[in-house]
């Protein structure tokens, strides 16, 4: 059940991305954790999918091996049985996605520190993006920034507010060229988010640009 009122959502385009499986493994995870804590984009998710679904039917047939109906029908019966996971166990962080590459919640991160009080924990993908975990201490201010490419960040605990709009827990930013931003975590509880990034980011300053190249950001 959603806990918390999601002002911020996922663009039409990662959703049919992610529809698609088009998107990078990093961008995937952070739309399927968001998706997971908003009822508004998973039904949205649902459209889109359906549409697919659609387009499908009117394609083109095409010729197919004479075995393939038994192939795919042995790897659905040799199939593990799923189910499909509560967003977050009570007392929880993490949703579920997101628990899978941590291998729990909040207590498993071995968070390394990257300067001015924020830590980070770099998590492992492929395709051509990286995403992490960022932990903003209450009243932190991230250094003034833009960007080069795309960047999601989806809070999953507290909240911070820059030159746009406030984002609290569930919450998605998606940042692009067009954005220079101080991100600030409000009072409170310090401000866990999960970023991912297609491109380096665009650092104003001196010392975050030397930074940066042992942060990997």
């Amino acid at each position: 059940m959603q806990m918390t009122k999601i002002k911020h959502h996922l663009t039409d385009a990662l959703l049919m991305g992610y529809a698609a499986g088009t998107l990078p493994e990093a961008f995937n995870l952070v739309v399927a954790t968001h998706i997971s804590m908003c009822d508004t984009c998973r039904a949205a998710l649902a459209e889109f999918e359906a549409v697919g679904g659609e387009v499908m039917l009117d394609a083109e047939p095409v010729d197919m091996a004479e075995d393939a109906l038994a192939d795919a029908m042995a790897r659905i019966m040799n199939a593990p049985q799923t189910s499909l996971p509560k967003a977050k166990p009570a007392g929880g962080v993490f949703p579920a996605p997101l628990r899978d590459y941590v291998n729990g919640d909040l207590d498993r991160v071995k968070w390394r520190k990257i300067g001015g009080g924020v830590s980070q924990m770099v998590l492992k993908t492929e395709g051509g993006a990286s995403v992490r975990l960022l932990r903003i201490p209450a009243g932190t201010a991230v250094p003034d920034h833009g960007h080069r490419g795309t960047e999601l960040t989806l809070v999953l605990q507290g909240a911070f507010v820059d030159e746009t709009d406030r984002f609290g827990a569930g919450d998605i930013e998606v940042a692009n060229e067009d954005l220079n931003h101080t991100p600030v975590a409000e009072q409170g509880a310090d401000c866990i988010c999960l970023a991912a990034t297609d491109a380096p980011l665009r650092f104003n300053a001196l010392l975050p640009r030397i930074a940066q190249r042992f942060i990997g950001i």
